[in-house]
């Protein structure tokens, strides 16, 4: 059987990593499943079950190994394992579509711990499989460790908090940059930025996150607001959008009246003067060029100036950031 196709950009950065690209498919989420046929249908003579454990022409079949000699890994992320119920049944219909990543355990004879695939493995032995495909390698610690992190990166049901832990420890472990991690996962590089953001907000907020009663957008607009759990803790008892945080916390934000009406004046530039027309024409074309709502003042005397942008999220702000710095 053909294999499913690899998701966003994980075994091209599995293959760079370690060179195998037996190890990236073996790591990379396999494709859903098609539910079988309903008994009313006709049933071809090559059974879904018959296609799925017969190779292809020209490949040699999957190493396969006693279900009893795997051993789930020391380096293993993942603390839960719940909600695997639909995987089974997956198993039971079909059979491990997919191999597991294992090496050999040096202390114990045709013994081997599970790299990743620890779900599959679990799974597989809820639906009473006696032998499962694997991939074998011998891979030191720190590795086996990485690519724990990336397969479980990449599941649906990892939590953006779990999901922020795992960017931070490839920077903080193994020195990858936001934008090694972006290829690596098939994300955008605001994205890892705007997740690990998540980290700044004090650890109660992350649990709400983490427990499903904040989403990852509204739990951003809380960063840097004065009392970020008494917001969080609003939000859910008041239902709040997105949209309502983004307003609430501008106004927290907002400076005093005083210091607004001084600010004002200033910017009214000797006199109050009206902006001119080179004024106003330069701030539309700064808008168009960032998309953003722009702010040209005359500051003091000569031509001191202040240029303000008006960004509403930190995806904006790293937009802008990326047309500033490019080269």
């Amino acid at each position: 059987m053909s294999q499913p196709p690899k998701p966003r950009g994980l075994g091209r950065g599995l293959s760079a990593l370690l060179g195998d690209d037996e190890v990236a498919s073996a790591v990379t989420p396999a494709a859903p499943v098609a539910p079988p046929p309903s008994p009313a249908a006709p049933v071809p003579a090559a059974t879904a079950d018959a296609e799925t454990l017969r190779p292809s022409p020209g490949k040699l079949p999957p190493l396969t190994l006693p279900i009893g000699q795997l051993k789930p890994g020391k380096m293993q992320p993942r603390t839960s394992f719940e909600g695997i119920e639909m995987l089974v049944e997956s198993v039971r219909e079909y059979g491990l579509l997919q191999p597991i990543l294992v090496r050999p355990l040096r202390d114990a004879a045709d013994s081997y711990e599970i790299i990743a695939g620890e779900r599959r493995w679990r799974a597989a032995q809820k639906a009473q499989l006696h032998d499962v495909p694997v991939v074998i390698r011998t891979i030191d610690d720190q590795d086996a460790l990485q690519i724990g992190l990336v397969e479980n990166l990449q599941r649906s049901d990892l939590t953006p908090i779990d999901e922020a832990q795992g960017y931070k420890r490839l920077i903080d472990e193994y020195s990858h940059t936001q934008e090694e991690i972006a290829r690596m996962m098939g994300r955008s590089r605001p994205h890892v930025a705007n997740t690990i953001r998540l980290l700044d907000l004090p650890p109660p907020v992350q649990e709400m996150v983490r427990e499903g009663e904040l989403s990852a957008g509204q739990a951003r607009t809380l960063i840097g607001v004065p009392d970020p759990l008494a917001m969080a803790k609003r939000a859910v008892a008041e239902k709040l959008t997105v949209r309502d945080l983004e307003r609430l916390a501008g106004d927290t934000k907002k400076p005093s009246k005083a210091a607004g009406g001084a600010r004002a004046k200033g910017a009214a530039g000797s006199g109050g003067a009206p902006k001119s027309a080179d004024t106003r024409a330069l701030e539309k074309r700064l808008e168009e060029a960032l998309g953003l709502k722009v702010d040209l003042t005359l500051r003091g005397l000569g031509e001191q100036s202040v240029l303000t942008l008006e960004i509403r999220d930190f995806d904006q702000l790293d937009t802008v950031v990326d047309k500033l710095t490019r080269r």
